[in-house]
């Protein structure tokens, strides 16, 4: 569940992450990507653990409420399955070439 979340929180944070103050981007940045404790981030920019605690919070809430309105992840999430969809199509031999076309439109209507 960690780990997912994580992944999760990750991707929206590079969809999404030009919406963010500059504060938001680096606490979510060091904790995220650079996987850097509360504690750490807390002491290098002098504020207490539970500041750092609280912009995360809000900032993953924001990041959530972004997706809901803009869909950018579960977009991106669609494309990829049809491209592997796709892509496993095109390498079954018996595969007819109507399906390749119909996931090519179901791709061109993901956006």
């Amino acid at each position: 569940m960690l780990l997912e979340k994580t992944t999760r929180m990750n991707f929206l944070f590079d969809f999404y992450q030009a919406l963010l103050t500059e504060k938001q981007r680096s606490y979510m940045q060091l904790y995220y990507l650079d996987d850097l404790s509360l504690g750490e981030i807390a002491e290098s920019y002098d504020v207490s653990r539970q500041a750092v605690y609280d912009n995360i919070r809000r900032t993953e809430s924001m990041l959530e409420e972004y997706e809901e309105k803009l869909q950018l992840f579960e977009k991106f999430q669609n494309r990829q399955q049809i491209l592997s969809k796709l892509e496993k199509s095109i390498t079954v031999a018996q595969t007819n070439n109507a399906e390749q076309l119909s996931l090519i439109e179901q791709l061109k209507q993901c956006d």
